[in-house]
């Protein structure tokens, strides 16, 4: 991509998931910087009810929690709220009528909040480019199409280093059809591969996931998604990245 450097990498310190929901907010706690991390850490559940949502955490839960640390950011989806037509989906049949009123609230008060959230897709190009100038992007992908050319399977097939307790996987169903909402930390990419490198919080090794960059955009645009997106924009004096 013109203008673009060749590679770019962002030095994240892996963190892994240690419940079977907390997905999103440990993709938070990679990005935020040693002390912020160790504070969350040390007050997790009061963190986790302060913010209101318990142990179910939609993607403006996670941008709500970055205003908490005054990390900068931007949040784009296709639905600003919750999708209706989610109510028929066994994913999220569950917890919709709990999350309801929590998330279309923060919806709402997001602006006098002082976050940004469109409600706008963006093609595979704005992702690039922003990891190239600005910082690493949180992703909410569908883990039945996630892949790893590290751990050699597709997420859902439980190998090696993926065990997902996170997502419900519905085997019988057919692809089109199968959902298991999933965040990712991208942090970097190779342009001459092709690849895409992130963060998968289940990872228990700390492996940096490498994928096609096709083969990312596939997870997350996937039905269930929203093509949820929130890029992260590092502080210039502190951030950790190379590029080549």
């Amino acid at each position: 991509m013109n203008g673009l450097p060749p590679s770019k990498h962002y030095n994240l310190t892996h963190y892994q998931q240690r419940y079977n929901w907390d997905c999103g907010l440990s993709c938070i706690i990679m990005i935020l910087s040693a002390q912020q991390r160790a504070e969350l850490l040390d007050n997790f559940e009061a963190v986790c009810r302060e913010e209101g949502f318990g142990s179910s955490t939609w993607t403006i839960d996670l941008c709500y929690l970055l205003l908490r640390y005054q990390v900068r950011h931007e949040y784009f989806t296709q639905t600003l709220g919750i999708d209706p037509n989610y109510a028929q989906h066994t994913y999220y049949s569950k917890i919709i009528d709990k999350d309801e009123r929590r998330v279309t609230r923060k919806f709402k008060d997001a602006r006098a909040h002082g976050l940004r959230v469109e409600q706008r897709t963006v093609g595979m190009e704005v992702i690039l480019r922003h990891l190239a100038r600005h910082g690493p992007v949180i992703l909410l992908t569908n883990a039945s199409v996630l892949t790893c050319e590290v751990c050699k399977r597709n997420v859902l097939e439980k190998f090696g280093c993926f065990h997902l307790q996170c997502i419900i996987p519905k085997i019988r169903m057919p692809d089109h059809q199968r959902y298991a909402g999933h965040y990712v930390v991208l942090c970097g990419y190779d342009m001459a591969a092709e690849k895409l490198f992130y963060h998968n919080p289940e990872v228990h090794d700390g492996h940096i996931c490498r994928c096609l960059i096709e083969s990312m955009d596939t997870a997350r645009r996937a039905y269930g998604t929203d093509e949820d997106i929130i890029f992260i924009y590092e502080k210039k004096a502190a951030a950790a990245a190379t590029s080549e």
